[in-house]
């Protein structure tokens, strides 16, 4: 299981976020309530860490997720990307 963060991703944070260099990036599980196969969804917050189960740096923006989210990932990888309408996230 690993995090990993593309430079474009890191760079549509700093840029359209206003995250800056040394920030920390907390990836969490959140409840969608869609219904559907999954009613889970990963949200993203400017936080710091207390029990990390995941972590990556990424052009000087610390991105992580707590040891109590990483469930989510089931033992997959998890690849933080950017695409036309924002940040996606892809678990593989």
């Amino acid at each position: 299981m690993k995090l990993e963060v593309t430079p474009s991703a890191a760079n549509l944070f700093k840029s359209e976020w206003g995250y800056q260099d040394g920030d920390h990036v907390r990836v969490f599980v959140r409840y969608n309530g869609e219904g559907g196969e999954d009613n889970f969804a990963f949200g993203v917050t400017r936080d710091n860490p207390n029990f990390p189960g995941v972590a990556v740096e990424k052009d000087q923006l610390h991105f992580f997720m707590e040891q109590n989210d990483v469930w989510y990932m089931n033992g997959q990888n998890l690849t933080i990307d950017s695409a036309e309408d924002g940040i996606v996230f892809n678990k593989q």
